[in-house]
């Protein structure tokens, strides 16, 4: 089973999440599900930074999407941001990268939500 730890803290009145591990995906996705669930309850503008991450299978896009869609109804928004290659590629393959706002760096991503 694949692991992926799940990190979030407060930088600039936008909620940081990083992943990190060997990947997000249908092993652990359900999981993931359940330790973000609660980051919704207070934030609503959200950075995920996935440089840590080394692969994204099509449930961890799910999961992703899902977080997008939790932020949505409540009028705010997740952007990506420090994403490896491969996750990138597969991102841009699969189209997803119309639906999330994608950063070179983390830093990028906090600003865009002051613009």
């Amino acid at each position: 089973m694949s692991n992926v730890e799940v990190r979030s803290e407060k930088e600039s009145g936008v909620s940081v999440v990083y992943l990190s591990g060997q990947a997000l995906d249908a092993s652990n996705v359900q999981r993931f599900r359940t330790e973000t669930t609660s980051l919704f309850d207070a934030e609503k503008y959200f950075v995920f930074v996935l440089r840590d991450l080394k692969f994204v299978d099509s449930s961890g896009i799910g999961a992703l999407l899902s977080c997008l869609r939790k932020a949505h109804a409540l009028g705010g928004s997740v952007k990506l941001a420090e994403l490896p290659m491969n996750v990138r590629q597969l991102f841009e393959l699969v189209r997803m990268d119309r639906l999330f706002e994608i950063y070179d760096a983390k830093e990028k991503a906090i600003d865009s939500f002051r613009s």
